[in-house]
């Protein structure tokens, strides 16, 4: 581990805990989290239902796996400098599946990781007819997730969408369980009630984390409400997709209709800011610093 991770994730975990709604954008991979930190957001979240609809063309099913969320990981990790959530799903299968992937993904770049309580394969949060396994499954696949982190300051994200399934109560007695089995911050998803949203901050004295699926199941409110009721985590895990999917729907549509693509600015980015946000700049500094010199 390098001093700048070691710090990094003291800082996130920091943040974290103040409980002022941090917002967090979700990416998919190296140029979405390059966008999003040059926007100006100052925390990222790979998610698995990301990588999954823009490498795979799947829905969020489970069909992604390890090897390419780490792979995912080193890339973002290579392109950003900012603190940066993990999705592992259900961990990919057991609880030494689950140590496992906290020890790959760690090395990869993840300064906090997400696990969750459905039956594998998962589905999507906000999809109907999820399963969830028991209780005391996932605590022990929790205590296996801290156990395995060589950082004590890489967080463990102890996800339950039993409140689907078993409804809030059972959500906030799994919660208040994976609290005890060593879970940094709690994220009960697809809460659908107002009530609800407003209560579980202070149900808890670990931070909560808060999904917004834009069409999903969860009420959308302000980050800045969310702050006010105590959320750690204000999290849009896929609003970078949908953005982006519009974008190609629209310009590509354009090309086809009319047989020509100009740079407009309303349908594609200029060619030099594209080539600004890949860093181009410093590559070319780096070949003339490379380049032999005849003499």
């Amino acid at each position: 581990m390098t001093d700048s991770s070691l710090q990094r994730r003291a800082a996130f975990r920091r943040q974290v805990e103040a409980r002022q709604g941090l917002l967090v954008a979700g990416v998919f991979n190296a140029l979405s989290a390059r966008i999003a930190s040059d926007i100006g957001f100052q925390a990222l979240y790979l998610s698995g239902a990301g990588v999954t609809n823009m490498s795979l063309g799947l829905p969020d099913l489970g069909f992604v796996g390890l090897d390419e969320m780490a792979g995912h990981t080193a890339r973002v990790r290579d392109a950003v400098a900012l603190p940066l959530i993990v999705d592992a799903d259900t961990g990919f299968g057991n609880a030494l599946n689950v140590r496992h992937a906290v020890r790959v993904l760690e090395r990869s770049g993840a300064d906090a990781i997400q696990f969750e309580d459905q039956v594998l394969p998962k589905k999507c949060g906000h999809f109907n007819g999820k399963e969830v396994i028991s209780s005391a499954e996932m605590v022990g696949k929790l205590k296996a997730a801290v156990d395995a982190r060589e950082d004590p300051n890489l967080m463990i994200i102890a996800r339950t969408d039993a409140c689907a399934v078993e409804g809030m109560e059972s959500a906030i007695e799994r919660a208040h369980r994976y609290v005890e089995a060593g879970a940094d911050i709690l994220f009960i998803e697809a809460t659908e009630r107002l009530g609800d949203i407003r209560r579980l901050p202070g149900l808890f004295r670990t931070p909560n984390l808060i999904n917004i699926v834009i069409g999903g199941k969860t009420p959308t409110l302000d980050r800045a409400e969310l702050a006010d009721l105590g959320y750690g985590i204000v999290l849009y895990a896929n609003a970078g997709l949908q953005s982006a999917a519009l974008g190609m729907q629209r310009a590509l549509k354009t090309l086809l209709e009319h047989g020509r693509l100009d740079e407009d600015p309303a349908l594609v980015v200029p060619f030099a800011e594209r080539q600004r946000l890949v860093d181009k700049a410093r590559f070319d500094q780096l070949e003339r610093a490379y380049a032999g010199q005849d003499r």
